[in-house]
């Protein structure tokens, strides 16, 4: 078990507590009397109680069901079985049967039912004396010590995802299936074994990308242009370069907008299909007259609203700004606020695909 050494000394001592507390209440009530009034079961009990609180089996119901009912198993072996090693191996098969059953399965209620018969208990008070007693004193120390200790029991089921949390990349059912496929007991609950694997899958997410930078995955030297750049000159870049934006920039090079082909659509009057070449080469040709009211400059048709990232930003906190917000181009900059590099669409998915692979 790799826990640390603060929780290796709260079990301790908390077995301490439990099997002492279990242990004075049981002697007093005894009294005088002559009648065991602590099992040994409740020291494998104790183990479970304390050091595994959140497993399924160290939960009140299988603590004191299992060994209370484990018990009248081993009784009525006592009774009905006069060999005593036919009997001893019936009541430990039994027991286990029943815990199944009742769904309290609990490893001491073995231990429970095997004490039965090798001391030959044929009293059925003794199911209520010592062992429902023990076994309700040990789960309220238990109860408390945990408490106190920061631990919650009985366990709680895990807390829900919260609503903005990424989605795992597997369902309930699959996790469903995958049980039903190993189809074993598991010292764990199944909704801390789901929490458990999504913490591990967030954990190779934080490893293989959850620390990459902007300045890792995006275009170095982007191509710009300026405000006052001719219409004609830029769509030129963009076709040679094969590329859908250009960043504007002034003139110690900090972003003040972003061209792209949908400006350039407009600027064509995209909802007339015909002719959409023709009249694009005519908004983008430079006038040769000096009185024009068209657009000829960048700067008259850029988006003025540009979502930049700094290039030590994390790659994570782009991915809302191209999955739902719809950007498909991103400006990356310096601590100086001047352009070094783009992140389209298609570097962020190479790095997920990249992530993935690794």
């Amino acid at each position: 078990m790799k826990v640390d050494a603060r929780e290796r000394v709260r079990v301790i001592i908390g077995a301490l507590f439990g099997i002492g507390l279990t242990a004075v209440l049981g002697h007093s009530f005894a009294g005088n009397s002559v009648s065991p009034w602590l099992i040994a079961p409740m020291g494998a009990s104790a183990v479970l109680v304390f050091g595994v609180p959140a497993s399924p089996m160290a939960q009140p119901w299988a603590v004191v069901g299992g060994n209370s009912i484990a018990a009248a198993v081993g009784i009525a072996c006592v009774h009905f079985v006069p060999d005593i090693h036919l009997a001893a191996a019936l009541a430990v098969s039994l027991a286990i049967g029943a815990m199944f059953m009742l769904g309290c399965l609990h490893p001491p209620g073995g231990a429970s039912a095997l004490l039965m018969v090798l001391t030959q208990t044929q009293d059925p008070a003794a199911i209520l004396f010592p062992v429902l007693f023990n076994a309700v004193a040990l789960t309220t120390a238990g109860v408390l010590y945990n408490s106190l200790t920061g631990r919650t029991y009985p366990h709680a089921l895990a807390p829900p995802a919260p609503a903005n949390a990424p989605a795992s990349r597997f369902s309930e059912a699959d996790l469903d299936a995958a049980l039903a496929r190993f189809n074993q007991v598991l010292n764990v609950s199944r909704d801390d074994l789901e929490q458990l694997l999504n913490f591990a899958e967030g954990a190779a997410y934080d490893r293989s990308f959850g620390e990459l930078r902007c300045a890792d995955i995006m275009s170095r030297e982007p191509a710009a242009v300026e405000y006052g750049t001719l219409l004609e000159e830029a769509w030129t870049i963009m076709r040679l370069r094969r590329i859908k934006a250009l960043p504007v920039v002034d003139k110690a090079r900090r972003v003040i907008g972003i061209v792209t082909t949908s400006d350039f659509m407009r600027l064509a009057n995209l909802d007339r299909r015909d002719g959409l070449a023709e009249r694009l080469r005519a908004a983008i040709r430079s006038s040769q007259t000096s009185h024009t009211d068209r657009p000829e400059a960048v700067g008259q048709i850029m988006t003025r609203q540009v979502r930049v990232a700094s290039a030590a930003q994390l790659v994570t906190e782009l991915v809302t700004l191209f999955s739902k917000e719809g950007h498909h181009h991103i400006p990356v900059i310096d601590e100086n606020q001047k352009l070094v590099g783009i992140i389209t669409q298609s570097d962020l998915v190479r790095s997920l695909y990249r992530a993935v692979k690794s």
